[in-house]
């Protein structure tokens, strides 16, 4: 022990001692859990759906779509060319190998964790069943959907994840 701790007599805990120790350890406690209540909170909805009662009386006609979609058989390919002028090809061809005409590409890319985030893909039709994207890519991961349209009816749908 040094000259000075041994001439100075110990500490006493009084009772005011121990309630601002309390007081400040859960001041702070109380205090991260609101910044991080704050930050994840306005960071993330937590809402995928808006009403899950109007998702669930879809179910059915999204079963019903889906089965459609198979049993027609089409072969839809998205080709990701990256770099500077990075794009999108899609190509979609019936059960015999024929391109399909008479469509139009609707194409999001879906950001994983955020639909507030999710970018809306402008196609154009190159050749007769085969569309190239127009919009600039974005860089990171993303959940590319691709919706093919006869009219106002979608018939054909496709999702999987793209890393850009």
């Amino acid at each position: 022990m040094s000259a000075t701790t041994a001439n100075r007599p110990p500490r006493v805990i009084t009772g005011r001692t121990v309630l601002i120790y309390f007081i400040s350890f859960f001041g702070v406690i109380f205090a991260m859990n609101f910044v991080m209540i704050r930050f994840a909170v306005s960071s993330f909805s937590g809402v995928e759906t808006e009403s899950s009662y109007k998702a669930g009386l879809t179910f059915k006609n999204d079963v019903a779509a889906a089965h459609a979609q198979d049993a027609r058989h089409w072969s839809v390919e998205a080709n990701v060319q990256r770099g500077e002028n990075g794009k999108i090809i899609i190509t979609a061809r019936d059960d015999k190998a024929q391109a399909l005409a008479g469509l139009t590409a609707q194409v999001r890319l879906g950001h994983p964790t955020d639909k507030r985030n999710d970018v809306a893909m402008e196609f154009v039709e190159t050749s007769t069943g085969q569309f190239r994207s127009l919009t600039p890519l974005p860089e990171g991961n993303w959940n590319l959907v691709i919706d093919l349209k006869r009219g106002e009816e979608i018939v054909f749908r496709s999702k999987s994840r793209v890393a850009l």
